[in-house]
């Protein structure tokens, strides 16, 4: 009775914290897909996130759509971000690769084997990014969880603009949603691991 937590598109000074601190109190470890330019920004709270026993993967450095560019280009993208990665942690570069919006190319694939790392995707998407309200997220993950199932949920957002309420950059739901169903599938059985390597 075993799933996994991924978190996309950070670190952020603001909701990583959050997140982290749940985890804390429920979850032994879970997996964080961050962002190369999220890190170069924030290099304190991927630190914080590896000092505290997460998995680290890569999700690109500016979260492109990888079908628009050229194969050295997504290379680039994923070389620079475990660069970074390495650098702002300390630990090896990650193994893990999540490609933006899940969309492995034949280009990001090539990568992935050339750099020896293992592309993960997801089974359960409650689609936390787009805030549709943290009932929703609660019912989505608690109804589609269950033994072996990725759970995508966001830290972060690519973005400079402010975090206002249920914009873009809004991971509040995320929190809140967090929060209701942890002990809710920890109660019914259901333990936390990272994506294997």
């Amino acid at each position: 009775m075993t799933a996994a937590l991924t978190f996309d598109d950070g670190p952020s000074p603001r909701y990583t914290p959050q997140i982290l601190a749940l985890l804390r109190r429920f979850v032994d470890s879970a997996t964080f897909f961050m962002i190369g330019a999220n890190v170069e920004k924030y290099p304190d709270v991927a630190r914080q996130v590896a000092d505290e026993g997460h998995r680290l993967g890569n999700h690109t450095y500016s979260h492109p759509d990888l079908g628009k560019l050229s194969a050295a280009r997504v290379r680039d993208e994923i070389q620079r971000t475990g660069d970074l990665i390495a650098r702002a942690t300390g630990t090896p570069p990650p193994t893990l690769f999540r490609a933006p919006g899940g969309y492995f190319t034949p280009a990001s694939l090539a990568v992935c084997a050339d750099l020896r790392l293992r592309p993960v995707s997801w089974s359960v998407d409650p689609q936390d990014w787009s805030n549709p309200g943290t009932d929703a997220i609660v019912r989505h993950v608690v109804a589609h969880t269950r033994t072996g199932s990725i759970v995508l949920e966001h830290d972060g957002c690519l973005t400079d603009r402010p975090i206002a309420p249920g914009g873009p950059a809004d991971r509040s739901q995320t929190v809140a949603a967090l929060a209701a169903y942890l002990p809710r599938l920890i109660d019914a059985g259901l333990h936390f691991a990272t994506v294997a390597p």
